[in-house]
């Protein structure tokens, strides 16, 4: 079993329906559904009267109901404890970083502070862009990496969470391609041809980063969705398939762009384009929560080389 199943329950439960509910814990309605299923079948119990509109408990669940809101404060409890015990000298970084990035932006970068800054011990978590910010809220992690847009944004009190801001990111079209890199598809499509269209789930960050594309685009994109999915990787392999055009991180296909397997299919244009910017955050350190030595280290290293990239710039910008 696993606790966010057990949070997903309780949210259900408040609620009393399951389109809220995934809506609030940032999952599509299918997955929070199977979610909900896989409690019930490793409790070997029905836990949602589904005969029932708005959605309401069985028996059973009203029952299971008080027992997994205190699992889940055993458990916060447990953790707080364990953590209370730690020495004060700890050398892992706990990264929260959702599912694309940890693919395309983490590894080089421990890369190049493993030569910069020196060697330390990580742990990620690659998760969606929700339950990392929670990750970072709820003490689960040091340091959470994350996309964001003004349009987008992640409301986290700067007064509480430090931020550095890590780079950009571009996110646009693209598809397979021939030896010559013309792709397969090219937007914007027709009303007679529609393009099949590789979608991200409703509630993955990069799906509402389309959402902005499709909604401010001069020109209209005519799309035919065929598939959807939370993952960019997801889509990327089915866009090397042949199966459609798929908006991806510019940093999640510079492989497959050099050996011409996919080519953008905006025609160079940057009119169905957004840029995100990449933050790494983190709880500012207090007397009651001083944080980790190392992690107060790396975040000094960070900060000073973005202060040096922002000079830099500033000073090229006045040439």
């Amino acid at each position: 079993m696993e606790t966010k199943w057990l949070e997903d329950f309780v949210s259900l439960a408040e609620t009393n329906s399951f389109s809220r509910s995934a809506e609030l814990r940032h999952v599509t309605q299918p997955a929070f559904s199977r979610r909900i299923q896989s409690l019930e079948a490793w409790l070997g119990a029905d836990l949602i009267d589904r005969t029932s509109y708005p959605t309401r408990l069985t028996t059973a669940g009203e029952i299971f109901f008080e027992q997994a809101i205190a699992m889940l404060g055993q458990i916060n409890n447990a953790r707080a404890l364990l953590r209370g015990k730690r020495t004060s000298i700890q050398t892992t970084v706990d990264f929260a970083v959702p599912h694309t990035l940890s693919l395309t932006f983490v590894p080089k970068w421990l890369s190049d502070l493993q030569q910069n800054f020196g060697d330390i011990n990580s742990r990620l978590l690659a998760l969606n862009v929700h339950d990392a910010v929670m990750s970072l809220v709820e003490g689960g992690c040091d340091l959470m990496l994350c996309y964001h847009h003004p349009q987008q944004p992640l409301l986290l009190d700067p007064a509480q969470y430090d931020m550095i801001s890590m780079g950009s990111e571009t996110l646009r079209a693209y598809a397979r391609c021939d030896k010559s890199a013309q792709a397969d598809f090219m937007l914007p499509g027709t009303i007679e041809q529609p393009l099949p269209f590789l979608a991200y789930a409703n509630n993955a960050y990069l799906g509402r980063m389309v959402d902005l594309i499709l909604t401010q685009t001069k020109q209209a994109l005519h799309l035919d969705k065929c598939y959807e999915t939370d993952m960019a990787e997801g889509l990327k392999m089915m866009a090397l398939e042949g199966r459609g055009i798929a908006f991806l991180p510019e940093s999640a296909v510079t492989r497959e762009l050099k050996q011409k397997q996919l080519a953008r299919a905006d025609g160079g244009s940057d009119a169905w384009e957004v840029s995100m910017e990449i933050r790494l955050y983190r709880e500012r350190p207090s007397e009651q929560k001083p944080g980790k030595p190392v992690v107060a280290k790396l975040w000094d290293y960070l900060t000073q080389k973005s202060q040096l990239a922002n000079k830099s710039k500033t000073v090229r910008s006045q040439r």
